[in-house]
């Protein structure tokens, strides 16, 4: 796949931005020792409270430090992401808008933020038959930053799919630890709060980037209404993982590709899988020509590439270079990504 040029923070919280703290689950007992029930109240406390925290996220023996800040006032959502080291990227939400700052690159990108959810936390609707494919229950409880904790497992049940743990503080459901895990129950990555702070108001300084901007070049990137050609378009998965199925089918432009992508969402009602179908690069120029540093295209990648807290397993499948990535294991990558095949005009039912 093409190096996609987007604002993306998932490289900072690789698990939490992309779900694991927010789950809304379906119709279940609300009673007060019920774990769906405190996974409720913690999706509420992070989509309404005002919070300011310092963090530790860690992955594959690597430690960095965070700041998260997020404030709700009349209605209006804006927040900050700040890595306190390393790269010194900061991420600004206000409401609809992402605007990444990226030091490391000299770029600022601004782009419409079709996720909605908090930076910490932005899971797909739980489904009513995830119980066939994960067990939620509660753990014994625990205290963290010295404050009284329940604890909650979501485990899988199969091969396909990432489990969860999540440390919820006792008095205001907030998310104070949380650990993805493998299959075995291995921790693979982990964000610890050093710092929670749930302040009544937080000032418009809090929420302003760090980072100096001069001689940094500004990308704005505009939602496109563009659709993938027909033929991308009638690209599917023609077998799934058990559990999953399409929740989303649109197009989407990637870095300097002048046509869209097909995009594809396969989910099983937590994790989620997004699979490009891209179109057939232009030819290359003769070496040499004029044109030869414009029309070089990257060879498509192929196999299998560890994303963040997941996957990506790319193929090329009818001349267009097909790619799924998610937080998910290999296995679940690799199964979706073989399985993608051209329909035609007659596309297997959702």
């Amino acid at each position: 796949m093409r190096k996609a040029f987007r604002c993306n923070p998932h490289w900072l919280i690789p698990y939490a931005a992309a779900g694991v703290l927010t789950l809304a689950l379906g119709q279940r007992s609300s009673g007060a020792d019920d774990p769906r029930a405190w996974l409720e109240k913690m999706n509420q406390a992070l989509a309404t409270r005002n919070y300011d925290g310092t963090f530790f996220h860690l992955s594959e023996g690597r430690v960095e430090t965070m700041r998260i800040v997020h404030r709700v006032k009349s209605g209006r959502v804006t927040e900050r992401l700040q890595s306190l080291d390393g790269s010194g990227r900061e991420f600004v939400r206000n409401n609809d808008e992402l605007t990444c700052y990226l030091p490391d690159k000299h770029t600022v990108l601004v782009e419409p933020r079709q996720d909605h959810g908090p930076f910490l936390g932005s899971l797909p609707r739980f489904g009513p038959d995830v119980d066939e494919f994960y067990l939620i229950e509660s753990m014994p409880a625990s205290h963290v930053l010295g404050r009284a904790a329940r604890v909650i497992a979501v485990n899988p049940k199969d091969q396909y799919r990432f489990g969860y743990r999540l440390w919820l503080d006792e008095a205001t459901a907030m998310p104070l630890k949380t650990q993805l895990c493998d299959s075995r129950g291995q921790v693979i990555e982990q964000i610890l709060f050093a710092r929670l702070d749930m302040p009544e108001n937080i000032s418009d300084a809090d929420l302003t980037p760090a980072v100096r901007t001069d001689g940094m070049r500004w990308v704005r990137q505009a939602s496109s209404p563009d659709s993938a050609s027909p033929a991308l378009s009638a690209y599917r998965a023609s077998e799934l993982p058990p559990g999953f199925h399409l929740t989303v089918s649109g197009a989407q432009t990637l870095g300097g590709a002048s046509v869209p992508a097909a995009h594809l969402v396969y989910s099983d009602g937590l994790a989620t899988v997004s699979v490009f179908v891209e179109a057939e690069p232009p030819p290359s120029a003769p070496a040499g020509s004029e044109d030869d540093s414009k029309a070089q295209t990257e060879p498509p990648m192929q196999g299998l590439a560890r994303v963040g807290s997941g996957f990506a397993f790319s193929t090329v499948v009818q001349g267009h270079q097909v790619t799924a990535v998610g937080e998910v294991p290999a296995q679940t990558v690799e199964f979706i990504a073989h399985s993608v095949k051209s329909f035609g005009a007659e596309l297997p039912r959702r």
